[in-house]
């Protein structure tokens, strides 16, 4: 598979290790600001990304929206790693009608990530039917993480929505005001150079359980969106989460048993 690597920061250069090493041949690394000997252009157009099967990209809100757009015009397969621009849906989405695209998107590439979610809706499910538990999240991410919430978090916060019977909307800035019965409050902390801490609270007055996804490293980002690059470019069509691959790879699984 030729993968063209959109964007060369710490998350880029770990895709293209990864690529390598899974056998795949990186054929464009596509950056303006990057100052890496690796960078093969750095204006993001159909010449640049002429002989790849798929771009990864790892970019900027602000920009990765016209991203995609020109992916799906091009016909080209495309993960999208970037985060903060998911008001944008619905409009990217009505944008690309009619286009051969191939996008799958997450807020969070890694498989651990995906799988905690799983665990999270299952256990917003039970706690709801017990009806005592009060919910919140906090996120934890190194300093120079561009946005807050994470796009994780505000996946997180979703999923409790949906298996919530009570809760109606998601508040994830500092609160000067005490917080509804009704909201879910995401709480966002940066420093260091966290690569990522996720907790689920669910609290009551006699006990608080805990759920915590802790990512130890950002290689587990690469892995799972070079697998997620070899799953879109396999000639799948529209538009993807990384729900959807994990659902398709599961019961594919299942039928071959």
């Amino acid at each position: 598979m030729r993968i063209a690597v959109v964007g060369y920061g710490k998350m880029g250069r770990l895709i293209r290790l990864e690529a390598l090493k899974c056998g795949h041949e990186v054929v464009a690394i596509i950056d303006p600001w990057s100052p890496q000997s690796e960078v093969t252009a750095l204006q993001l157009d159909a010449a640049s990304l002429n002989g790849c099967d798929v771009a990864i990209d790892f970019t900027q809100p602000q920009i990765v929206c016209d991203h995609i757009v020109l992916y799906a015009r091009l016909g080209i397969p495309a993960v999208i790693g970037t985060t903060g621009w998911y008001s944008e849906l619905d409009s990217v989405k009505k944008a690309i009608e009619g286009t051969q695209s191939s996008i799958i998107y997450s807020g969070n590439f890694s498989l651990g990530v995906a799988l905690f979610m799983q665990v999270v809706k299952k256990a917003g499910q039970l706690f709801d039917k017990v009806g005592l538990y009060d919910t919140f999240i906090q996120e934890i991410f190194h300093a120079q993480k561009a946005d807050s919430p994470s796009g994780t978090a505000e996946m997180l916060g979703n999923i409790l929505l949906e298996t919530s019977s009570t809760k109606k909307s998601l508040v994830s800035e500092s609160l000067q005001r005490k917080r509804t019965d009704q909201e879910i409050h995401i709480s966002s902390l940066r420093g260091g150079t966290i690569p990522g801490i996720h907790t689920v609270y669910f609290d009551s007055d006699v006990d608080t359980i805990e759920l915590t996804h802790r990512a130890r490293s950002r290689e587990g980002f690469a892995i799972g969106a070079v697998k997620a690059a070899s799953w879109i470019a396999d000639g799948r069509k529209g538009f993807f989460t990384l729900d959807d691959m994990l659902e398709d790879v599961y019961l594919n699984m299942e039928n071959a048993q």
